[in-house]
């Protein structure tokens, strides 16, 4: 897969969110973008634990954990971009304010 921007992914995770939305018949509103981005990172949390060693395995491998540590990763990038689309947040924007104002200019 190429290289996307965060606008392209964002484009891509809301068409995914709302096909399943839709057939699901999941009412989206704005509690349910920042209460959904929770759930994800408390799943995030359990495979992470699960891999360190501080939760149960559920009868699976360390690579099966790895794998399902790396799909948490996606639904917490998916979720969080929802949820700055939803609040009209522009992450790029906020990212070179808040983060990469602290490169030297050649590294931006």
């Amino acid at each position: 897969m190429s290289q996307l921007s965060l606008e392209e992914l964002t484009h891509k995770v809301a068409k995914v969110s709302d096909t399943y939305a839709r057939r699901c018949a999941i009412r989206r509103d704005d509690d349910w973008y920042a209460l959904k981005l929770t759930e994800e990172i408390g799943e995030l949390n359990a495979e992470y634990l699960r891999l360190s060693g501080r939760g149960r395995s559920k009868g699976k491998s360390a690579d099966e954990i790895r794998a399902d540590l790396g799909q948490e990763c996606a639904d917490v990038l998916a979720h969080l971009l929802l949820f700055a689309k939803n609040n009209n947040i522009d992450l790029e924007k906020e990212l070179r304010d808040k983060w990469f104002v602290y490169l030297d200019d050649h590294d931006k």
